[in-house]
């Protein structure tokens, strides 16, 4: 996995301005001194609790208890992982992301020729979303087949930046050449055909796309990466693509379709509760459900959907509903489908409409609005009742034979599912749908599982395979060490940083409990301070271990202790941790020596000496060693 360096994380914060990262989401106002303050965007509040320090770079919401840099702000609010996050706030704010040596991480020039791609993208977006808007032939034509012939609302094409192409190409190539970019991101970013041999220029770049309707597509940050062109009248005879309806973008350096789904980027924020994905099979049907206010509707990039695709919707919501169209082809996509999304853990539901013998979501919201979504919810059908009856369409009047091969279709679908509990219901399930007594499928159910391992023993296994999966990426827990003597010597040290190397020498490593997250961070970083090694707590990167650390500091960074006497505190702590560690130990041999027979092979003068000393060393007075 590709390591980013941690100086460039650490430059990378020194550059973000927290407040304006912040105030892309939460309106901010002043709350005393150079704290700012807003409603938390983590969740629902009617008085602001969530407080911003940009000074600091941390926020801390006092309501839900949410906390963090602008990294992990990005993170949570973008649902994006830390290497996203990472290269989003990059490019805001101008810094180059570079990774550390031998990780995997993209070489200089692959990471220059990616912007490079991208931000020609957003030119390129720009340049036919104008020629779409223009008052010409081509902007004309596209603008009546938008609103006249589809139906459409110019404000979807204005927020969407829907574009034309005309018949050459509308001068797209020779633009890009103007601007200046290179041969190479001209050659990859897959707008034009170019003969490997040939020169650059206006003439030999060819467009891709001519005569027709520009869709722009967006990666889940929001980012153009490619386009869908709609055929229309005016597609040229010549186009190597005359015939298919719709062309897409070929893979490039900043597009790969089987990672991607179209409209992710906005819908990923409008799923929650009672809003799942709505699954749909083209652009067009999933902006024509943006546009009746379905915001959540995605659609793959005009392949069958992927794994890829899966995992990605999953880390935003898990519940996802299928609405292809009822044609065979739409229900072959939804069969195929299903295995895939049981398998990532995704729960489906299909939406059909009682009734009806053809289904086209695009035609059904066009006619009845927002209203005919809540009506094919209403006839939803769960993913076992959808695959029974599409294998088993009349159970009670099917054959013997039908209901077998049936039976066989949906238990291999089931199987898919990695949760034996899921695997259960779904066999009950199943059961009354194609009308069989539920023995009979768990029979088939265990016939098929001994199959599938018969057939796994005979695979060889590769070479280099690893044994386990790789561990999920852990969210930030609670810390159960809210209120014990580390997280308080912590937070002194975090606040007053010249008590640190003080307290390094004079507390005893094994005080310190480390089974919680005050306990091992207060302990790595006593170990800095002793070794002169101290980075300054806005530099702590490198010594955080886990989310939950990162927490944890980010929280003790917010309390902002006044103390008239930061070192009387400090030997409170350390006299509560000593106690913690020696009275255990003396009430021990005070039990021994108050029952000697129980302890019969302890020597009681020893036990009397060693009472001793730990009564003087309780006693006696703490001092922070070099403390000033």
């Amino acid at each position: 996995m590709p390591v980013i360096k941690p100086t460039c994380v650490r430059d990378l914060k020194l550059r973000a301005n927290l407040a304006d990262v912040v105030a892309r989401v939460v309106a901010l106002r002043k709350a005393g001194g150079t704290r700012l303050k807003g409603l938390c965007p983590f969740h629902n509040e009617k008085s602001p609790s969530f407080h911003v320090d940009p000074d600091k770079g941390f926020y801390k919401c006092f309501g839900c208890g949410k906390a963090g840099d602008a990294i992990t702000f990005v993170r949570e609010t973008e649902l994006l992982n830390f290497s996203e996050a990472v290269e989003a706030l990059g490019k805001r704010f101008g810094v180059v992301i570079e990774y550390e040596e031998g990780s995997g991480g993209p070489s200089t020039e692959e990471r220059s020729l990616r912007q490079e791609i991208f931000d020609l993208h957003d030119v390129a977006a720009e340049h036919f979303y104008q020629a779409f808007k223009a008052k010409d032939g081509t902007g004309d034509y596209m603008r009546t087949l938008w609103t006249e012939k589809r139906r459409f609302p110019m404000e979807l094409a204005d927020e969407f930046k829907i574009g034309a192409a005309d018949e050459a190409g509308s001068g797209l190539g020779a633009m890009l050449l103007r601007r200046k970019y290179s041969e190479e991101a001209l050659r990859r970013c897959g707008l034009f055909f170019i003969y490997e041999d040939a020169q650059v220029s206006p003439t030999s770049l060819r467009s891709r796309f001519r005569g027709r309707l520009m869709i722009p597509i967006r990666d889940h940050q929001g980012r153009v990466v490619a386009f869908t062109a709609r055929q229309t009248e005016r597609t040229p005879a010549d186009d190597p693509a005359r015939e298919a309806k719709y062309v897409n973008s070929p893979e490039t350096p900043i597009f790969t379709k089987g990672n991607l789904l179209f409209n992710l980027d906005r819908a990923r924020t409008a799923v929650g509760e009672g809003k799942p994905f709505v699954l749909v099979e083209g652009q067009l049907d999933a902006l024509r459900c943006w546009s009746v206010g379905l915001k959540t509707a995605i659609a793959p990039q005009g392949t069958s959907i992927t794994e890829g695709q899966l995992l990605l919707l999953r880390r935003y919501h898990a519940q996802v509903e299928c609405f292809f169209d009822s044609d065979g082809a739409g229900q072959k996509a939804a069969l195929r489908f299903l295995p895939m999304a049981l398998k990532s853990g995704i729960e489906v539901r299909f939406l059909t409409l009682a009734g009806a013998e053809k289904l086209d979501p695009d035609l059904l919201f066009l006619e009845r609005g927002l209203a005919g979504y809540e009506e094919v919810r209403r006839s939803a059908q769960s993913a076992i009742e959808f695959a029974s009856r599409a294998f088993l369409p009349n159970p009670r009047t099917a054959s013997a034979e039908q209901q077998a091969r049936a039976s066989q279709s949906v238990v291999e679908i089931i199987t898919a599912s990695e949760s034996e509990l899921t695997r259960a219901n779904l066999l009950a399930e199943a059961a009354r749908h194609l009308a069989l007594q539920p023995r009979i499928l768990q029979t088939e159910y265990e016939a098929l599982l001994a199959r599938q391992r018969r057939q796994a023993s005979a695979r060889p296994i590769a070479s280099g395979e690893p044994e386990f999966p790789p561990e999920p990426e852990g969210a930030p827990v609670a810390d159960e060490s809210a209120q014990t003597p580390e997280r308080h010597l912590l937070l002194l040290c975090l606040h007053f940083e010249n008590l640190g190397k003080p307290l390094s020498h004079t507390l005893p490593h094994d005080w310190i409990d480390t089974g919680h997250t005050a306990g091992a961070l207060l302990n790595r970083i006593l170990a800095e301070f002793e070794s002169d090694a101290w980075p300054g707590r806005d530099h702590l990167d490198g010594l955080i271990e886990s989310p939950a650390e990162r927490t944890l500091l980010a929280n003790l960074m917010f309390e902002a202790p006044v103390l008239d006497d930061p070192v009387k505190v400090v030997q409170e702590g350390l006299k509560q941790l000593r106690a913690r560690a020696l009275e255990p130990r003396l009430r021990q041999i005070e039990l021994a020596l108050a029952n000697p027979r129980a302890d019969s092979e302890s020597d009681p003068i020893s036990l009397l000496k060693e009472r001793s000393e730990l009564q003087r060393q309780l006693r006696q007075p703490l001092l922070l060693n070099g403390a000033v």
